[in-house]
């Protein structure tokens, strides 16, 4: 019998897990939200989270996404954007639907190179987890205005200052804009700065 084991409210977002969930029962869950876009679910091993997605969420990873795109185009990087697609894989027990996802110059296979994760509320399931298992090379983290990125080693996910995918893209720029309201302006000005060299040569990786 499932039971709710934790939930995690912020304005505009809700964040429900519920244990003792079957892979059988994940999977009838998925095809029921389908029709339902705004609705990300987790799962690991069991636990099925839930949550629901604020303006402020929405805002920030659709801005995230909108300038690493445009700095793609503008270097002429063969990226490639698949969204909010679902990665499940039952044999590691687990599931997620990123906010933003991108592979480099192929086709998405079982998971893409790197993706974004907007964090507005707290609680639920181990994203960290749950993306090792799935062979996610790459995961970066925005909350509160910050970039978090995370690198899959041997002995798991570690912080890096720069994206292996994106070694020449400075982290701070992207963390300027993805606040902004006025996102037209924001892309305007993005470009401009982009174009004028406002990305610094990459420092060594780490």
């Amino acid at each position: 019998m499932s039971t709710l084991l934790s939930t995690a409210q912020a304005p505009g977002e809700a964040r429900v897990v519920v244990t003792n969930v079957s892979w059988e029962k994940y999977e009838a869950f998925l095809a029921l939200l389908d029709e339902h876009p705004g609705v990300r679910t987790y799962y690991l091993k069991g636990e099925l989270e839930i949550v629901t997605t604020s303006p402020a969420h929405e805002r920030a990873k659709s801005m995230i996404g909108r300038v690493i795109e445009h700095y793609t185009f503008i270097r002429q990087i063969d990226l490639r954007a698949y969204g909010s697609t679902t990665f499940r894989e039952e044999a590691a027990e687990r599931g997620a639907e990123p906010d933003e996802c991108y592979v480099m110059g192929r086709e998405l296979g079982k998971a893409p190179d790197f993706l974004i994760e907007v964090v507005i509320s707290h609680g639920g399931l181990d994203k960290l987890a749950i993306y090792a298992g799935l062979g996610v090379p790459e995961v970066w983290f925005w909350e509160k205005g910050k970039i978090a990125i995370h690198r899959l080693g041997e002995n798991g996910y570690e912080r890096a200052k720069r994206s292996a995918y994106l070694p020449d893209l400075d982290i701070a720029v992207i963390e300027r804009y993805a606040t902004r309201e006025d996102q037209l302006a924001a892309v305007t000005e993005f470009d401009r700065e982009i174009r004028a060299g406002g990305t610094p040569e990459a420092e060594p990786a780490s």
